[in-house]
């Protein structure tokens, strides 16, 4: 049975995001034939574009070999550092990333916070997606072979402003498939992709957000018109 607290399991899910900002089945050697090194694809899969918007489920394994809640819900990136990230099950939470700052709104406690945008976002494995410049400027990028019907590249952090150890891209069809990282507290969490949208149209409050009202604001909010979460 897992008896762990709801609000750490959220909280995990919380840094597990950020790490991530801040921190989105062929036999194995036809997938080598066919679909050529990951980081073929990946140059594929990143050629052009600008947008995305994906779902996604994901679950993490403590230090000790504990597995903490699955999540799932939607992500949607833009070049060059807009992220929303929404968990619409088991719970409610959303992450976003303006350019400037980073929301974390939790309805059900009525809670926000916000600090700001600073360099550690910038290294996420997630920006290489619209901006492949920063893959081999910011990242040890190595092959890491194909398993699970993907081809697999490993990133390691080539900076002291990373929160994570490493992170793994795996790539099926010249789409991202699975993303696996282990963050400094040795925790890992593997996330996987469905349904992509490339460079989709999307609405111009996607990566606005200031608290609703009657939320709680820990940090520095701006003035701003509000965009609550939506179920």
């Amino acid at each position: 049975m897992n008896t762990q607290n709801p609000h750490v399991a959220r909280f995990a899910g919380v840094r597990g995001a950020l790490v991530m900002l801040c921190a989105l089945g062929l036999a194995l050697p036809a997938l080598a034939q066919a679909a050529g090194s990951a980081r073929a694809q990946l140059d594929a899969f990143a050629s052009g574009l600008q947008s995305v918007s994906v779902h996604f489920s994901q679950v993490s394994v403590d230090a000790n070999g504990n597995a903490g809640r699955s999540a799932s819900g939607t992500l949607q990136l833009a070049a060059p550092r807009l992220f929303r990230w929404q968990v619409d099950k088991p719970y409610h939470q959303l992450i976003v990333a303006d350019g400037t700052r980073v929301w974390v709104y939790d309805p059900d406690l009525q809670q926000v916070t916000v600090r700001a945008q600073n360099s550690a976002e910038a290294h996420s494995p997630l920006n290489v997606l619209t901006d492949l410049k920063l893959l081999d400027r910011q990242f040890k990028v190595s092959e890491d072979g194909a398993h699970d019907g993907q081809a697999w590249l490993k990133l390691r952090p080539d900076n002291d402003h990373a929160e994570f150890k490493y992170a793994e891209l795996g790539f099926a069809d010249n789409q991202l498939q699975t993303m696996v990282f282990e963050d400094l507290l040795g925790d890992r969490t593997t996330i996987r992709f469905s349904d992509w949208r490339r460079n989709a149209k999307l609405p111009t409050d996607t990566f606005r957000f200031t608290p609703p009202p009657g939320a709680d604001v820990i940090g520095d909010a701006p003035t701003a018109e509000a965009y609550p979460l939506k179920n």
